[in-house]
């Protein structure tokens, strides 16, 4: 509730995002500190993410996105440590989930899922990173077409706000 407060405060001050001359505005690489969608512990708002805590024990570590206005690449890399039995130690890994980006109108941004790459890191860092495969469109749940969108509600040289699709 404090972050919706805080959110809208800012929204407000900071008045409607126009990024139709000012797309460089998203360049670069943010870091995710508040996610309603976290909150809910179903990573991905209205639609369920990882199965968190049921058959392997997942810790999400921090979030990122990347984001190249140049090649509209939209990536969002998380930081994962996957329970093991015992003796062996948790998997360390990155997460990439890769994207293309376009925008929609003034402030709107519509994302299509191309691949997900995964790298370990820690003990077994000697892996090559690898592809995952994508599930074909038949196999998929209707709740998980690929695609999303988001609207930037606030943005500056250090903060990004945005409200989705999915209610996050």
């Amino acid at each position: 509730e404090r972050a919706e407060v805080a959110a809208k405060e800012l929204e407000t001050a900071g008045g409607p995002v126009d990024l139709t001359d000012d797309l460089d505005k998203l360049q670069g690489k943010w870091r995710l500190l508040y996610s309603s969608a976290f909150s809910s512990r179903s990573l991905g708002g209205s639609r369920p993410g990882l199965p968190t805590g049921r058959l392997i024990p997942v810790t999400l570590g921090q979030v990122f996105q990347r984001i190249d206005v140049f090649s509209k690449d939209f990536d969002n890399i998380a930081e994962v440590e996957l329970g093991a039995p015992w003796p062996f130690p948790p998997l360390e890994a990155t997460a990439t989930l890769a994207h293309k980006f376009e925008l929609l109108g003034t402030c709107k941004i519509k994302i299509t899922f191309e691949k997900t790459t995964v790298k370990t890191s820690g003990n077994l860092s000697q892996i090559p990173p690898f592809d995952i495969p994508r599930l074909p469109d038949s196999f998929r749940p209707s709740s998980n077409p690929g695609t999303g969108d988001f609207e930037v509600t606030y943005v500056d040289d250090t903060m990004r706000i945005t409200r989705g699709d999915r209610g996050e």
